[in-house]
């Protein structure tokens, strides 16, 4: 098994130095070729539109290739993603297998978490902030607040009245 190339790394192809049975020498012919000839066929799958479904699942693939992690959670090419995220892993080193239960449970923890913001959490501060005051307490504020009797507000039957009369004068 050779190590990956850097170059192959930044276009998703780790897993073909990750499988390959030549020696592990950076800089041999062969590395040369393989990312020669990786490199054309990714730039044949991603310049210009795609123009049949073959093309525009290659291009899928290429770019679950180039971060496997985040594409771990697909329902369909999961369990692939996951299987070379973690021959990537073990290659750097990073010796912990993570199971589907392990990232079926850390989905479950993350949707479970109460998101958190400055303004709902610091910025406000007020006590009725879930709960709105009671009544006995709003009369108790409305109060503190009065300065003189409350203005006489005429019904809607009062105003009409009112306009009508200002009607009959002219």
């Amino acid at each position: 098994m050779s190590l990956p190339r850097r170059a192959m790394e930044q276009m998703g192809f780790a897993v073909c130095c990750l499988t390959c049975d030549a020696l592990d020498e950076a800089g041999t012919e062969r590395c040369r070729a393989c990312i020669g000839s990786h490199a054309r066929a990714r730039d044949k799958l991603t310049s210009g539109p795609s123009t049949t479904k073959a093309h525009r699942l290659a291009r899928e693939f290429v770019s679950m290739l180039s971060e496997p992690g985040k594409h771990i959670d697909d329902a369909t090419h999961g369990d692939s993603m996951l299987v070379y995220q973690q021959l990537i892993d073990s290659h750097q080193g990073k010796e912990e297998v993570i199971t589907q239960e392990q990232i079926e449970a850390r989905f479950a923890k993350q949707r479970a978490k109460e998101d958190k913001s400055l303004i709902r959490d610091v910025a406000n501060q007020s006590p009725w902030a879930k709960k709105p005051p009671e009544a006995e307490q709003r009369a108790e504020f409305l109060s503190l607040f009065k300065t003189e009797e409350p203005l006489d507000v005429p019904t809607w039957d009062e105003l009409i009245a009112e306009v009508g009369e200002l009607l009959d004068e002219d």
